[in-house]
């Protein structure tokens, strides 16, 4: 499995990628907007370099904006490619997606066209992946909307691994490009509103003509705006909100007239607005649609003034951030699950298990859960969905955290006497080993093996309740953690997790079998995640070794 691949990676990949996005909605201006978008590409994913080569009026391209090689901005900053070069090398190469990767066998021919173009010096490649100095990689950024109006091409140069990127980089550099794409449009926009906004408050001779400018630029924004009132009885009730807006929410104008961004929010999401400041202010929060479904959007507030009178109304810009949270929640599943059989991972088993145990009564210090929530929370940025809230990507309900400290309002999880049943009730934690598994691997082979551990997944999935974890340890190794269970519970959940297991698997037109040794623990206060799993598995291969031979059930 490449390194990249490795859920830690992954994560960090995210919180880069974030953290480079977040830059960019930061940027003030259109100059700043392209650095940061240049910066983001050599700090936030990793490269060498990073060019930004923006399309101009008459069609060629020129490098906006560089970074990574003070001496190759200065050589090449400035100047222009043809339209004709450009289109030649998106037509190049090997298709990733909407990347387009040409190697150096085939880039040679590029070296006379008149692209601006800088390559770091390096050795040739030892290894088939290893990037060569003269491989190039581009990243189209077209205009938001959904067409293939080309707004400018990102290129980069040499990984930091020195490795041609893999699925997993590809995507973060192609999520990055169009991230990027939105926000020199928005730049661009913002900049022209700006410039509308001045004239309505210093030239007041020429009114009329300003008010036309930004009716043009508000009405015919490819993203949604909106006009609130400030003050009074109405304050927050939508006055106007143009075309963009109506159709991002599936309702006309007038009836949007009748509510306020306060009446149309997700419930979960009404403090983030309410945090939010009026001027400059930004949030991203869900709205609420005709059909009853939410969309994520940003919303981002700047108050429109009278010189004389004072603020007048509120400006909302409302952009569809839809798909980018959903790859945030997707990435964010993918690093927190197994990627054979989609069960949680190691990570996420010690999560969910950690965030029900504190170290000692009544503490208030931090624990590993509330590292792996923060880390989580730091991907979503505050918009209140986030697993510190209470909500997992997938759709597991924990305890929400809110106060002070992860344990405000816990409620202290106690082991079940095993003796007698008293009926208390614990969170019990069931340690799931293979029986036979090997001899399948090593007799048909790693093919057959996985899918039997899909199947086995599978098949403990279904056998557990909603809200019920099922895990995959590593290996053959799966634990399960269920909650409100006594002992007697925990005992006949076992028998009906093996029995579930024990029947025929086919692969490939051959049946194979497999058993499963189960040890049952349970979770108490005041043990940790390692002793609360150490616990379980050394009860699971007492009941391995107690049991007989025959009683066994190999593949």
């Amino acid at each position: 499995m490449e390194a990249e691949s490795e859920p830690y990676v992954r994560l960090a990949t995210m919180r880069q990628l974030h953290q480079a996005v977040a830059d960019l909605n930061r940027a003030r201006s259109l100059a700043d907007t392209l650095q940061a978008v240049a910066d983001g590409i050599v700090a936030g994913l990793g490269y060498e370099l990073g060019c930004v080569n923006l399309v101009r009026p008459d069609g060629d391209l020129v490098v906006a904006a560089f970074a990574g090689n003070d001496a190759a901005e200065a050589l090449i900053t400035g100047r222009v490619g043809s339209r004709e070069s450009w289109e030649r090398r998106l037509s190049m190469g090997e298709p990733w997606d909407e990347l387009r990767f040409i190697p150096h066998t085939e880039g040679w021919v590029l070296l006379d066209d008149d692209v601006p173009q800088w390559h770091t010096d390096g050795p040739e490649p030892r290894f088939e992946d290893e990037w060569h100095p003269l491989d190039r990689l581009y990243a189209p950024m077209y205009a938001s909307g959904g067409g293939m109006d080309l707004l400018g091409v990102l290129s980069v140069d040499r990984p930091r691994n020195g490795r041609r990127p893999g699925a997993w980089g590809r995507e973060a550099l192609q999520m990055y490009a169009s991230q990027a794409a939105i926000a020199i449009s928005n730049a661009r926009l913002r900049a022209n509103m700006q410039r509308a906004l001045v004239r309505l408050e210093r030239e007041q001779q020429a009114l009329r003509a300003s008010e036309e400018s930004f009716r043009q630029a508000f009405e015919y924004a490819p993203s949604g705006m909106a006009i609130a009132e400030m003050g009074g009885d109405q304050h927050g009730r939508l006055l106007r909100t143009n075309d963009a807006l109506c159709r991002l929410l599936g309702r006309p104008a007038s009836v949007l007239r009748r509510y306020s961004f306060a009446d149309l929010v997700h419930p979960e999401d009404i403090g983030t607005l309410l945090r939010t400041s009026a001027e400059g202010g930004r949030a991203e929060l869900r709205l609420g649609r005709r059909d009853g479904s939410y969309l994520w959007v940003s919303l981002r507030n700047s108050v429109v003034a009278d010189t004389a009178d004072g603020p007048r109304f509120l400006l909302t810009h409302v952009e569809d951030i839809e798909e980018r949270k959903r790859n945030e929640l997707n990435l964010a599943h993918r690093a927190s699950h197994d990627a054979l059989t989609g069960l949680p991972n190691s990570a996420e088993l010690r999560s969910r298990l950690s965030a029900r145990l504190c170290e000692r009564p009544h503490s208030v210090a931090a624990s590993s859960a509330s590292t792996a929530i923060e880390a989580l929370d730091a991907a979503y940025g505050d918009t209140g969905a986030s697993p510190a809230h209470g909500y997992r990507a997938d759709g597991y309900e924990g305890e929400a955290l809110p106060g002070g400290g992860p344990y405000d309002h816990h409620v202290h999880t106690v082991a079940p006497d095993e003796e007698r049943d008293d009926g208390t009730k614990g969170l019990a934690v069931l340690f799931c080993d293979l029986d036979g598994f090997k001899s399948i691997n090593d007799r048909f082979g790693h093919h057959t093996g996985d899918a039997v551990l899909i199947e086995v997944a599978r098949r403990l999935a279904t056998c557990v309740r909603d809200g019920d974890t099922v895990a995959r340890l590593g290996g053959d190794e799966f634990v399960v953690l269920a909650d409100g269970l006594g002992a007697a519970d925990a005992a006949d959940l076992a028998v009906r997790l093996r029995n579930a297991i024990i029947p025929p698997i086919r692969v490939d037109g051959r049946a194979v079998r497999v058993g499963a040794s189960f040890g049952i623990g349970w979770a108490e206060c005041g043990m940790t995640v390692e002793e609360v799993l150490s616990s379980a598995d050394q009860r699971m291969y007492v009941e391995k070794r107690s049991r007989s031979k025959v009683h066994r059930r190999a593949g």
